[in-house]
């Protein structure tokens, strides 16, 4: 989200005798639903905006890497070829390094790969204005539109509990039911019929702690760079409805500023350790306790 491209937005709500900071923050942390949410836990909510975005983007993701493997030559390759054969090429060696089974990295490292452009550009819709699209949107009858699907927890823990089932797949495949069930009773304390219950539980407590702490990792970050923008956003807004306050303005320039080209690092950064831990956990499945 560019922040000097919010004020004037901020600007239009105060003139209007619109909404005041804390009831505009809310509002564009507000989800576009198929109904109003009425519990903590409410499995029938989808969050419509999340979903869209993230298969857009993953339709684009996908376009762009077939676009790169379909104009490849053996000869020089132009900077977008170079690109992505240099991001291919990190990502195969992060898999052999973790990863050490040849046929299980045919799946994992292209996985690895796909999760990494994939979250990549979910996080990059955070560089656009925060009014841009929930206005157009507003303008379509869309009174609530976020557009950053890795600020939504539903989104980046559905992520991580795929990656969860696959991790499960890959136990069962290479150990055999029986033997990925034997370690579950047996490791870490040892294969000792009084320990069993406990090995069990600190089984059970390492998949969710990974699982939960993989999903909300990616979540807190970008919801966190979110709002921080949506609050330098109103640093501007404040000055123009004020008319006064050089220092403040000053604030609201170097601020944006500087949060946005840092933000460049969090949202590269972010989709590298979710794709890095994904490549972790793969290959735990794949080494016997």
């Amino acid at each position: 989200m560019a922040a000097e491209g919010h004020a004037a937005a901020v600007a239009e709500h105060g003139a209007a005798q619109g909404p005041s900071a804390g009831e505009y923050i809310i509002h564009h942390l507000t989800h576009l639903q198929n109904h109003k949410q009425t519990s903590i836990v409410d499995f029938s909510v989808f969050n419509l905006d999340s979903i869209f975005f993230a298969v857009l983007l993953g339709i684009v993701g996908t376009f762009l890497l077939w676009r790169a493997a379909s104009k490849a030559t053996s000869g020089v390759p132009g900077r977008f070829q170079a690109a992505v054969e240099l991001l291919v090429e990190l990502v195969d060696t992060q898999a052999k390094g973790i990863v050490h089974n040849a046929n299980s990295r045919k799946l994992v490292a292209p996985l690895a790969l796909t999760v990494f452009v994939w979250i990549f550009l979910l996080n990059s819709m955070d560089f656009l204005p925060v009014d841009l699209l929930p206005k157009l949107g507003e303008a379509s009858g869309l009174h609530y539109l976020r557009v950053v699907p890795t600020a939504d927890l539903s989104i980046t823990m559905g992520l991580s509990l795929s990656v969860f089932l696959i991790c499960v797949f890959y136990n069962i495949k290479i150990k055999g039911f029986g033997g990925w069930v034997h370690e579950l009773f047996a490791a870490p304390f040892g294969d000792k019929f009084f320990l069993y219950p406990i090995n069990f539980l600190m089984q059970m407590i390492e998949f969710a702690a990974k699982t939960v702490s993989h999903g909300m990792r990616l979540f807190g970050n970008m919801y966190a760079g979110e709002l921080i923008f949506m609050l330098i956003a109103l640093m501007g807004g404040a000055v123009s409805l004020s008319g006064t306050g050089i220092t403040l303005f000053l604030g609201h320039i170097v601020a944006g500023t500087v949060w946005s080209i840092f933000h460049i690092l969090i949202v590269a950064l972010q989709a590298f350790v979710f794709m890095m831990l994904t490549l972790v956990y793969l290959g735990q499945a794949h080494d016997a306790h």
